[in-house]
């Protein structure tokens, strides 16, 4: 999936939290979240805060759905709140391969 593609694909799904999400959708997704949000920020610390709140949803909808590509439930987004330990183990579920039969595959 092209940079294009997964942005485009993350915002359509705004806030859909089932199907699956391919590891380079989500990382895509990611990478332009914080290129578009360092670049607003050096215009304008509002407008960064705004863009921060519009693309919350669906930062956690595209979390989501990589981690049911892992056959792992949404939930495990908040082991973030565990200090240090909980980001880390977070970034290493989300960057796992997929996993071909799980219980969140689409019919």
């Amino acid at each position: 999936m092209t940079f294009q593609e997964s942005i485009r694909v993350c915002f359509s799904k705004y806030a859909d939290f089932s199907g699956r999400a391919t590891r380079s959708e989500y990382w895509w997704f990611v990478l332009f979240i914080i290129l578009a949000s360092l670049g607003i920020s050096m215009i304008s610390d509002v407008l960064g805060a705004i863009f921060g709140l519009a693309t919350l949803l669906p930062s956690i909808a595209a979390a989501t759905r990589r981690l049911h590509d892992t056959n792992r439930s949404g939930w495990w987004q908040l082991i973030c709140l565990v200090p240090l330990i909980g980001w880390i183990v977070l970034i290493v579920f989300l960057a796992q391969d997929s996993t071909s039969e799980n219980a969140y595959a689409q019919a």
